[in-house]
């Protein structure tokens, strides 16, 4: 009789990290469709909107920075417990902010403690799951990534319609709230890494993680994979709006047929990853994101359908990185060594991701008929990045396979 692949408990931490996920990607992936309410409601410009979604990566960045070097000494549970309280509370401020400094005020709270809870769950994973799965895992936690779309982003924006902007940031502190306590009553401590003696004090233990030569060239990586997202997520409804000439009435209907199709494809480029290769599979999702990029850049008035389709198929590419990259990168941290490298991973991304936000708002300007100029650049930009991560991953895949390799058997 083949064992089972996960256990009971091991489904649990999988589908609560995963709705976890979903609030945390769904606080920041709403603030995009409600970019055509927002801009107009706080007469704000695109780059004072870009400076927003930066806020949340550049204060989730340096406070992954600080509480990295302290990661490794705590219960993971209890920093998790920690750090989504914090979140939970900045998104309600988000839900109460009317100004543009109360909603940037709003947004980088919310950055400083939602910022660390990404590396939280990586070195949770890591923990708890061998490498051989872990790109399973990775893909169900993906799926977080798509669910937002399929049941966050169209009820948001049925809520923004309905009751403001405000309001979809009041639904995600209700689910927020189920998940933490949830977290509290189920979930074990998590302190295996605490029973690896270490003498070195926070800061110490920073700086030698920082300055692991190893280390480093998988922060090199990494600082490239969010520009992506970053660059054209936050104007992407604007674009779509404006250029594409679909209605906001058909923005829900495309974020969920989008949706449903990353849900379907996650876990099954997830296995595909374990049992063909994670660097294969984020060579050909880079490749598929690369071109679908360009040509959707480039577009003007485009059907419905046809924009549905290349967002499927973009979104396909942009899973299959990663969630294959993710895997890759947790293997590359020794035990005792997880929290502090993934603490830094995610602030390096969450930095690079700001910056490339603030440069998107700068690249893009706003016409007078709301139509958005040089959309196509970013597009060019994101491309390029993407294929330079191509080789950065492949030198990622070829450490986590010699250490591998030089794993004796028992």
């Amino acid at each position: 009789m083949k064992a089972k692949t996960f256990s009971r408990y091991e489904v649990f931490v999988i589908a609560i990290l995963s709705i976890l996920q979903f609030t945390l990607i769904l606080d920041f992936m709403v603030l995009s469709p409600l970019g055509p309410f927002l801009m107009p409601d706080l007469k704000i410009t695109p780059a004072q909107f870009g400076m927003v979604v930066s806020a949340y990566a550049f204060s989730a960045g340096l406070s992954g920075l600080l509480a990295a070097g302290f990661a490794d000494k705590y219960d993971r549970k209890k920093l998790l417990i920690f750090f989504y309280t914090g979140f939970i509370a900045g998104t309600l401020f988000c839900g109460l902010a009317n100004t543009y400094p109360m909603l940037l005020l709003a947004r980088t709270i919310t950055g400083i403690f939602g910022g660390v809870i990404g590396s939280i769950t990586l070195a949770i994973i890591t923990d708890l799951f061998r490498l051989e799965v872990r790109g399973r895992v990775m893909g169900f936690v993906q799926m977080a990534f798509a669910s937002s779309q399929v049941l966050g982003l169209p009820v948001g924006l049925y809520f923004a319609n309905l009751w403001g902007w405000h309001s979809p940031f009041i639904m995600i502190v209700l689910v927020s709230g189920v998940v933490m306590t949830t977290i509290i009553i189920y979930l074990k401590p998590i302190d295996g890494h605490l029973k690896i003696k270490s003498n070195r004090n926070a800061f110490v233990h920073l700086a030698k993680t920082a300055s692991n030569s190893v280390y480093l060239k998988t922060f090199a990586a990494t600082t490239l994979l969010a520009t992506g997202g970053f660059m054209l997520m936050p104007f992407g409804t604007v674009f779509g709006v404006n250029n594409l000439k679909i209605s906001q009435d058909s923005l829900p209907l495309l974020y969920t047929v989008t949706g449903v199709f990353s849900m379907i494809t996650g876990p099954f480029i997830g296995r595909f990853s374990d049992s063909w290769g994670k660097y294969r599979t984020f060579f050909i999702g880079s490749i598929i994101t690369i071109v679908i990029v360009i040509v959707y850049c480039n577009l003007g008035p485009t059907p419905l359908w046809l924009v549905m389709v290349f967002n499927i198929i973009m979104f396909m590419g942009i899973s299959a990185r990663m969630i294959s990259s993710q895997a890759l990168i947790s293997g590359v941290p020794d035990q005792s060594d997880r929290g502090a490298f993934m603490s830094i991973n995610s602030s390096v991304q969450q930095i690079s991701g700001g910056i490339a936000a603030y440069a998107a708002g700068l690249i893009v300007v706003q016409s007078s008929s709301g139509e958005l100029l040089h959309y196509d650049t970013l597009g060019y930009v994101v491309a390029t990045t993407t294929l330079i991560t191509v080789a950065l991953i492949w030198f990622v895949n070829q450490r986590v396979m010699k250490a591998a390799s030089a794993v004796i058997p028992i």
